[in-house]
């Protein structure tokens, strides 16, 4: 087990590991951290706790001090250098004429370096531009390519639901979604409706895929073929979150009616027409092939272990029976040796060799005659 705190260098950012070297933190201090950028200022968001080594992906780093005063007001000038030096990179783009967005700058801690953030549909060729930035800001200069996504996660602003963004708020790393997302949540395909401000697919729809896949499972196809209280008939519609389904009766395919979905009791899955020699059946039977359904599949679960058991670790009732038919098997094999000739019944072996009574074969010789052998 290891001490560590967690931090944050920016608002919704992901948090990192720090080791406090025996300092004890609070929940929203301040604190001068060494990092790989070098030294930079972090906030405290989770205070001195024990986690098992095994979490750890990186060896931790140390955290240098507590932030004073003093380093709150050169964080404050930095901010304030970091609207003069965007502005600066904007001319200079304008006037060599590249392709590309800026987003924002950050400067480092210790304003050794200035990061800007930018976007483009390709590359861009921004040797010239980082030469005269250098000679305009008199520090050292680092272009970065960003996506759309990442830009909205900096700028940040109000999604069609009216709230902040979800990246620029809790959202530490972007999760993939899919069209096919929407097409499983019975959404509306239309891009301008399922689209972020980003322009790509809102985050959100990957907060209840799960859940609605779990529903899905549950509920009938389309078109599928089905047994109700009331007949047979096809599914034409299917309400995930109320689990219900709508079902064209072929009593009465004019006037559908809704249905819980444990009350249908699927006869063919999808495309549904009625089976070729289909009979529908009786209420009693209807009924007994939904307690099957509902049936929890943990009881075949336990037969099949209950099955292995036996066959690993036989009882002694089991290993009687075995014993039991293997002596008759036994006796059976001994009878069918030693039963008795009847009709049909092959020859004793010594007639079939040719013995028998030894005095017929003598008196054949004295005739000149030989004895006798079996016809094959």
């Amino acid at each position: 087990m290891v001490e560590i705190i967690s931090v944050r260098f920016k608002s919704g950012g992901k948090e990192y590991y720090f080791n406090p070297n025996g300092v004890q933190f609070q929940e929203g201090d301040g604190v001068i951290v060494e990092t790989t950028r070098g030294t930079e200022y972090a906030q405290c968001v989770r205070e001195n706790n024990m986690i098992d080594e095994i979490e750890l992906t990186a060896p931790l780093r140390p955290v240098v001090r507590m932030a004073t005063a003093e380093d709150l007001r050169l964080l404050a000038k930095n901010r304030d250098r970091e609207k003069s030096a965007l502005a600066v990179c904007q001319q200079k783009v304008a006037e060599h004429g590249l392709d590309m967005k800026l987003v924002s700058c950050e400067y480092s801690f210790d304003g050794s370096k200035v990061l800007f953030f930018f976007t483009s549909e390709g590359r861009v060729d921004f040797r010239a531009l980082v030469k005269d930035l250098a000679g305009a800001l008199h520090t050292r200069i680092e272009l970065r390519q960003i996506g759309v996504r990442d830009e909205a996660k900096m700028l940040g602003g109000l999604g069609i639901c009216g709230k902040p963004f979800c990246c620029s708020q809790f959202l530490e790393e972007f999760q993939p979604v899919s069209i096919k997302m929407a097409k499983t949540q019975n959404l509306s395909l239309n891009p301008t409706k399922i689209s972020g401000t980003c322009g790509r697919l809102m985050c959100c729809l990957k907060y209840e895929q799960e859940a609605y896949e779990d529903l899905v499972r549950r509920a009938p196809k389309q078109e599928s073929f089905v047994e109700t209280p009331d007949g047979a008939g096809t599914v034409s519609g299917v309400n995930l979150l109320r689990q219900t389904a709508q079902v064209r009766l072929e009593s009465d395919p004019e006037s559908p009616k809704t249905y819980h979905n444990c009350e249908l009791c699927v006869i063919r899955s999808g495309k549904g027409k009625r089976p070729e020699g289909y009979v529908e059946p009786p209420l009693e039977e209807l009924a007994r092939l939904r307690r099957q359904e509902d049936a929890p599949a943990k009881v075949t679960e336990e037969a099949s272990l209950a099955a292995a058991i036996e066959a690993a670790f036989p009882s002694r009732e089991t290993q009687k029976d075995r014993s039991s038919e293997q002596e008759e098997r036994q006796s059976g094999h001994r009878n069918h040796r030693h039963r008795p000739r009847g009709e049909g019944a092959p020859r004793p072996q010594e007639e079939r060799s040719g013995g028998g009574d030894p005095r017929r074969r003598r008196r054949r010789r004295s005739r000149g005659g030989k004895p006798s052998t079996p016809q094959e």
